[in-house]
């Protein structure tokens, strides 16, 4: 198959890219591509100023923040339809906050964060509709976070 036919196979197949319209959709193909992630391999690191933002399209990618106590500890796991990279769209933080690592072979969509942020800006409704999605993301990362302390505090361990 084509790439580019490839990559708006599987871009359409995503509901909030449903609701663009062809104008706007065709301005997201223009700055993403597809990746192909070999389990194991390290998407970005933590502290990195990589400028993707990512969409799981198959496998499983894990989100790991790094403890010089415990080492790699995994926050979150990130399935098809999920978006991972999301600092690197945000007008303040363009340092990554956690690594992303393959847990399966994957296929992700990389989407230009820069080229992204600046469609954002000139354009106003696809700006709304893209920060939308982005702050849905952040609140519910926020929210598995805020569970995850919950159940780490909450029931501690006794000596």
């Amino acid at each position: 198959m084509d790439p580019q036919n490839e990559l708006v196979d599987a871009l359409q197949a995503i509901p909030w890219f449903q609701e663009l319209s062809d104008e706007h959709f065709q301005k997201i193909c223009a700055i993403t591509h597809l990746v192909r992630v070999d389990k194991d391999t390290t998407i970005f690191a933590e502290g990195e100023q990589d400028e993707n933002l990512y969409i799981v399209l198959e496998g499983r990618v894990a989100i790991e923040i790094y403890s010089p106590v415990r080492g790699r500890i995994r926050i979150f796991t990130a399935e098809p339809l999920d978006v991972v990279g999301w600092s690197s769209v945000t007008p303040v933080v363009r340092q990554r906050t956690a690594s992303a690592r393959a847990v399966l072979d994957s296929r992700l969509a990389a989407i230009d964060g820069l080229a992204l942020r600046q469609l954002c800006d000139d354009d106003c409704e696809l700006g709304y509709k893209i920060m939308r999605r982005i702050a849905n993301v952040v609140a519910a990362r926020l929210m598995v976070t805020r569970l995850q302390l919950l159940d780490v505090f909450g029931h501690p361990e006794k000596d």
